[in-house]
């Protein structure tokens, strides 16, 4: 990638978004995640270990003389989820003038940031070649950054096969899985959601594409290269063969989506040249994730 992804301007971002989505969320009152569990926000759920950056307010003080350590109250309607980020690392990722693999990444520091705000617990994977590289479960806002550090140190490179590699990922609970992915993979999407249903993942599918993907402005004769197996194809670019492509993508986008509803999970596209701020109030807002 050639552009600088966590920025002054991304930063700056971040901001605008997290106190517009505090305000749009939470509608002035404390709190983090608010669980289909029954229950008032008085009922007591349970504790969790205090992590730098959380509400000083929640700490359990009895508990703190007891055991010498600081532990936060979380309550029925506030318990925190897990959310697992799955974030495609393949070579074709890192493509267009306005790089996937950017988008990708800045959309992951997004979800992580909010998420860490809600007081949820994150772990970010990287999907590469049929492996996964998992980070450590990140709480409380102090341990932004150290996400981002793990989401810079990884490359876009080699293929990828989504089943192969999530299936890799052990998820001992129930919570939230969000694969970023421009889904053109080896291997079948049907199955990386139907293994995160079957471990009761909350499913979120997120396919990022750059202009020239989804508008193509090509004609003639070309050489196609695959960036990730360097099989090459000539072609002819005809206005019947861009409509016969257009179709191909618009059956791809429509068969995921109606796989990812039948489990009870959402599907949405969104563009490289999208705004953040649309991204985040527009296409989350429509499906439900803020």
């Amino acid at each position: 990638m050639k552009e600088k992804v966590f920025d002054e301007n991304f930063y700056r971002k971040l901001e605008s978004i997290s106190i517009k989505a505090r305000m749009t969320l939470t509608d002035g009152a404390a709190g983090g995640r608010k669980s289909k569990a029954k229950g008032s926000s008085v009922e007591f759920s349970d504790f969790r270990e205090y992590t730098p950056g959380d509400d000083f307010r929640r700490i359990d003080w009895n508990a703190y003389g007891r055991f010498d350590k600081l532990f936060l109250r979380l309550f029925m309607e506030e318990r925190e989820a897990l959310l697992n980020i799955f974030c495609d690392c393949s070579k074709s990722m890192d493509f267009g003038e306005k790089s996937k693999a950017a988008m990708a990444l800045r959309i992951t520091g997004i979800l992580t940031y909010l998420a860490l705000n809600n007081l949820d617990r994150v772990c970010l994977n990287r999907l590469q070649e049929g492996a996964v590289v998992t980070s450590s479960s990140y709480m409380g806002k102090s341990s932004f950054q150290k996400a981002l550090q793990f989401l810079e140190s990884g490359s876009f490179m080699g293929s990828t096969n989504l089943a192969e590699s999530i299936k890799r990922k052990e998820l001992k609970s129930r919570g939230i899985s969000v694969v970023i992915s421009d889904f053109f993979t080896t291997g079948s999407i049907d199955e990386v959601i139907k293994y995160l249903a079957f471990k009761k993942q909350q499913i979120i599918l997120i396919q990022v594409l750059c202009e020239d993907e989804l508008d193509p402005r090509l004609g003639g004769q070309v050489r196609l290269v695959d960036s990730e197996t360097e099989a090459e194809m000539n072609l002819t670019i005809t206005p019947k063969l861009l409509k016969a492509y257009e179709a191909k993508l618009r059956g791809l986008q429509t068969g995921i989506k109606a796989s990812a509803k039948k489990y009870g999970g959402v599907f949405f596209h969104i563009s490289t040249s999208d705004s953040l701020e649309k991204i985040v109030f527009e296409d989350f807002a429509r499906e439900g994730l803020l």
